[in-house]
Parts: C-alpha cells; sequence; structure tokens
C-alpha cells in the first residue's frame, strides 16, 4: 500500500500537482528522443526497402532485362549493393526487439461476503478498541471524500471483532486473490501452467518466506527450469515495473510465455494507531489482483488482445524528500504503519512531469511534437516570456487508465493533463466499484473499457501509475483488433450500472 492512495487526500489540504503550464526540463525532452533515435535504423529501414519494393512492381520485363545487362557490367556495384542489403539486414534482424502481445488478463472478484459498506467500516472500527475519537472522525471524512462506493472488500481477518490480522491469514488472502486469477487466466486462454517459461509477482507490502511466486509454482506444479521473480516494496507502480521485466526476459528466452502477478496484501498491514498519516492507506486500500498472460511468439498475434508500444520508467529516489514522502515505519507507539510526506503531492506531479515529457516524443503527432518544442526553445534559449505549449495527449491515446489512488490525483490529471471526463471514466469507477487496489488498478480499468465495448482495432491505451521510492511509470499498449471482454470478467454482472455519479 502506497502513494496512490495516500495521494488523494494531500490535495484536500490544498496541495495539488504542479501545474504542467510551468517549466519543462530539456534534458527528459532529449531523453524522450533519445529512445526514438536508438529505432532510427527501423525506421529508415522498412520505408527503403518499400520503396525497392514498389519501384521494382513497376518495372516491365525489357525494363528488368536491360537492368540485368547494365549490372552484367557492373560487378563491383553488384557485390557492394548485395554486401549493403546483407549487412543492413542482418544488422536490423539482431537489433530489431521482438513484438511482446498480451493475449488475456484476469482480475480476481473478491465474494460478496468480504463487502465492507461505510457504516460497517466505521463500526469495526469504533469497535477494535484502537483508535479515539479523533482519528475515527478523521477516517469518516476520508471515506467520505475517497471516491469509494459501498461494495469495495476487505480481507476475512478484517470483518472479525477484534480483526484478526495473521501470518496464516495473509497466506490465506494471498492465495485467493493470486489463485483466483490465474484460474480464470489459464481457463480463458487455454494455457497449460506447464507451457510459462517466466513468471513476475509483485506485492509491495507481504513478502513470505518461500516467496509467493514460489507459492504459485507449488499450485501450478510450474516446470523445473522456469524463471520467476518476485518483487517486493516497489508499491503502486509495480505493475507496470513487472510486465518491464517480463517484457525484457522475453527479449532474450525466444517462444515462450511470460505470466505477470500483481497484488497487494491487505492482512498484516491495516494500521491500528492514530496517527493521521498513516490512517489513510486503512480507508482507500482494498482487496485485488490480476494476472497477465504476455507472450513473444509470432503465432500469438492472431488471438492477443494487445501489443505493447512503449515503456517509460522514471525513478525520483535520489531525491531524498521523493525517497521518504512514502516510508514505512512505527509509530510513537510502536505500531507499523505507512507514513506521508506533505510534499507528497508535489513529489508525485513532478514525477508525472518529467514521466510525460520523456514519453511525449515518442507518442504525440509530429505537429505537436513541433509546436511543444517551438515553444520550448524560445523560453529556453531566447528567455521569451511564452508558456510551454503542452501537447494534447488525447491526439496520442484514445483511452487512458490513470491508478485509481484516489479521487483527488485523478480530478488533479483530468485538470493539468486537459482530459474529457469520458478519458477518465474508467479510473473513477474503478475506485468506486473496487477500491485502490494497488498495482492491479489499472488492469480493473482496462477491463472496464473492454466491458463498455469501447476497445477498437488499432486504439491506444496508456496506462500510469504511481509508486514509493519515489516513481513514475508508463506503458502504452495497441489493440489489435475489437477487444471484447473476457469471460467471468470483474465487471460481468454490473457494467449497466456504471457510469454512476460519484457524490462530493
Amino acid at each position: 500500500m502506497n502513494s496512490g492512495g495516500e495521494v488523494g487526500v494531500q490535495i484536500q489540504q490544498g496541495r495539488g500537482l504542479p501545474d504542467f503550464l510551468q517549466s519543462v526540463n530539456l534534458k527528459y525532452v532529449k531523453l524522450g528522443y533519445h529512445y526514438l533515435i536508438t529505432h532510427l535504423l527501423t525506421l529508415c529501414l522498412i520505408p527503403l526497402m518499400a520503396l525497392i519494393i514498389v519501384e521494382a512492381s513497376q518495372k516491365n520485363p525489357d525494363d528488368i532485362h536491360q537492368l540485368w545487362l547494365h549490372l552484367q557490367y557492373n560487378l563491383v556495384s553488384i557485390i557492394i549493393c548485395s554486401a549493403f542489403l546483407v549487412f543492413g539486414s542482418t544488422v536490423y534482424i539482431m537489433t530489431r526487439p521482438r513484438s511482446i502481445y498480451l493475449v488475456d488478463y484476469a482480475c480476481y472478484r473478491p465474494p460478496s461476503h468480504l463487502q465492507v459498506r461505510y457504516h460497517q467500516f466505521m463500526e469495526h472500527s469504533r469497535l477494535t478498541g484502537d483508535f479515539d475519537e479523533s482519528a475515527l472522525e478523521f477516517q469518516r471524512k476520508i471515506l467520505e471524500r475517497s471516491g469509494l462506493g459501498e461494495e469495495t472488500y476487505v480481507p476475512e481477518a478484517m470483518h472479525y471483532i477484534p480483526p484478526q490480522p495473521s501470518m496464516a491469514a495473509a497466506r490465506e488472502e494471498a492465495e485467493q486473490v493470486m489463485f483466483g486469477s490465474l484460474d480464470k487466466l489459464f481457463a480463458n486462454t487455454n494455457v497449460k501452467p506447464k507451457d510459462i517459461g517466466i513468471l513476475v509477482v509483485n506485492c509491495s507490502l507481504f513478502n513470505p518466506t518461500p516467496s509467493l511466486s514460489a507459492m504459485i509454482v507449488n499450485k501450478y506444479k510450474l516446470r523445473g527450469n522456469i524463471r520467476s521473480f518476485n518483487l517486493g516494496g516497489m508499491g503502486c507502480s509495480a505493475g507496470v515495473i513487472a510486465v518491464d521485466l517480463a517484457k525484457d526476459m522475453l527479449q532474450v528466452h525466444r517462444n515462450t510465455y511470460a505470466v505477470v502477478v500483481s497484488t497487494e496484501n491487505i492482512t498484516q498491514n491495516w494500521y491500528f494507531g492514530n496517527k493521521k498519516s498513516m490512517l489513510i492507506p486503512n480507508c482507500l486500500f482494498r482487496v485485488g489482483g490480476a494476472a497477465v498472460l504476455l507472450s513473444n511468439k509470432s503465432g500469438d498475434r492472431r488471438r492477443a488482445k494487445y501489443k505493447l508500444v512503449h515503456l517509460v520508467r522514471t525513478h525520483r529516489g535520489a531525491d531524498d524528500k521523493a525517497f521518504r514522502c512514502v516510508y514505512q515505519e512505527q509509530d510513537d507507539a510502536g505500531k507499523t504503519g505507512v507514513s506521508l510526506s506533505k510534499d507528497l503531492m508535489a513529489i508525485a506531479g513532478g514525477a508525472l512531469k518529467t514521466n510525460i515529457t520523456t514519453l511525449g516524443p515518442l507518442v504525440l503527432p509530429i505537429s505537436e511534437q513541433l509546436l511543444f518544442f517551438a515553444t520550448l526553445v524560445a523560453k529556453k534559449l531566447f528567455n521569451a516570456k511564452v508558456k510551454p505549449y503542452i501537447p494534447d495527449f488525447k491526439l496520442a491515446f484514445e483511452h487512458f487508465c490513470i491508478h485509481a489512488g484516489g479521487r483527488a490525483v485523478i480530478d488533479e490529471l483530468e485538470k493539468n493533463l486537459q482530459l474529457l471526463p469520458s478519458h477518465v471514466e474508467a479510473s473513477r469507477m474503478t475506485l468506486h466499484r473496487f477500491g485502490n487496489t494497488s498495482s492491479s488498478s489499472i488492469w480493473y480499468e482496462l477491463s472496464y473499457i473492454e466491458a463498455k465495448g469501447r476497445m477498437r482495432k488499432g486504439n491506444r491505451v496508456w496506462q500510469i501509475a504511481f509508486g514509493s521510492g519515489f516513481k513514475c511509470n508508463s506503458a502504452v499498449w495497441q489493440a489489435l483488433r475489437n477487444v471484447n471482454p473476457s469471460p467471468n470478467g470483474p465487471w460481468e454482472d454490473c457494467i449497466n450500472k456504471y457510469p454512476v455519479e460519484v457524490v462530493a
């Protein structure tokens, strides 16, 4: 549990994201173009080959015969051209990154008996005897402003009075979420567990021994040479990090599948103290998780939902304030919780601005880049008193999956990126229906878009998430077909009720 949920509350105290119409750091613009230039060979070689093919197709037999007679007397030219083509083709084949396909994914839907309504939450908090009146009133206000609905889920251990958080209960929560989502994933894709070559699991606050990834290997009897990874302590943006790691592994290991499991564990990380900055996660974080199947097999393109286009990661951990703005520690009474800095929103905004400044050159149309670059040069080099042009990201993406960390952060991103209410609908409704499910929230949002029937072939979707450290990470996917929701999706029985109006 970390930044995503905590971000939303600080804004209520008058601390919003920095205005992106202010300064833009040139080095991050250059970083984006550096990513672009690294693929320059691919960008140049493909059009050149296409041009040669088109020209050749327009030649008649006499032209080809004359060309052959001419080349017979220019053996050196033939050798040079052939060597160039062979060398260029070899370099292209050796350096071309493999396409990564998202075959399918599954989000966990907890059983209905784990739902918690506002009055239940407050009554249980009062009956535990751990919170004073000031802490109870603070939690009530947070719930009212949170954007959460009355059907979110908390783990079994939190439904008891008093609560019964234990290692066994935490393991049970992890198993229910991970195995529940994986069972659906394997059923929907008809992929056998033995076919999985790479496994990446991320969970920030619960890291038992054996690891969560080992629990999955044991449950599904995965093969002995599987490359498994367990990411801990990386917060709400760890889902994108896990995809990045799986992508890198798929570039190395041919013809295989990778499974990414993103979740968070609440059972042993409920805060039972009165420090207000540590009470916020109790109000916002809820049970949830997702399992994602990735493939580098060219044959899977026909059945895959999406292709991974770009992935950009930003880490501000070198700055001490950013490093400590979301910090797990003990309060004065010795009770463990996540402490939130008053600078959290400013740090989150800075990380976001860096991330989108780097992402821009990779995804924006040339017209937007020229307008942005021209105003930036005028300001940086000629000290002209002009506001930097903020590119219209609506021209780059049809859909947005903003981490459902808190209502206020969604509001701020909608305003600063000049998005329409329809663009943040998936984030708002995911927060309302499932709460902040940490790193898996972006998958519930993508599932919402699919359930609404809005994902068309060629559409690009931007997943963006924040995490402790402090990190801001983006993933860009492109739909390979008109995408319908998978069977037994999290929105299957309730999508017709949404969108709902969220009361202020």
